[in-house]
């Protein structure tokens, strides 16, 4: 008999005055603890994939064209081209219906977008040069998600 399965047989008593068996309040197993490395913060799992080929209308007259890709996590990979300028998603993700990605631009410049699903299933939201972050403007998707 293995360790486990004796302690297992030890924990277990016979309920005085009854036709069963019980367990032992000592025979309770404790929640195992959680790991160390856990993350302290849960991610909320993506509620969209924001995959595919699509410009972000921007209120400046801008409109990026970017083609991103979206892993199992919700990171963000992918690329951008505005005219002769052309970027790279340094680093990006969805989070339940929020998304947020830095496009590294080939000219030096990098822009921050922040932004969310909405209920007709655009993203809309908010972009900034991470340079100069009072350079502002508010972005859309004609794209549903």
């Amino acid at each position: 008999m293995t360790i486990k399965l004796k302690l297992a047989a030890a924990a277990l008593t016979l309920a005085a005055g009854t036709s069963g068996l019980a367990l032992a309040p000592s025979a309770a197993l404790a929640a195992p603890a959680a790991p160390t490395s856990a993350p302290s913060r849960a991610l909320a799992a993506p509620a969209f994939n924001a995959s595919g080929t699509y410009q972000l209308f921007q209120s400046n007259g801008a409109a990026p064209r970017v083609n991103v890709t979206q892993d199992g996590s919700g990171r963000l990979f992918g690329s951008a081209s505005f005219g002769d300028t052309v970027g790279t998603i340094e680093e990006g993700a969805v989070e339940g219906t929020s998304i947020s990605f830095t496009i590294g631009w080939s000219s030096g410049a990098r822009g921050r977008y922040v932004g969310s699903l909405g209920s007709d299933r655009r993203l809309t939201g908010v972009t900034f040069d991470l340079t100069h972050p009072s350079s502002q403007a508010t972005w859309f998707t004609n794209r549903t998600f």
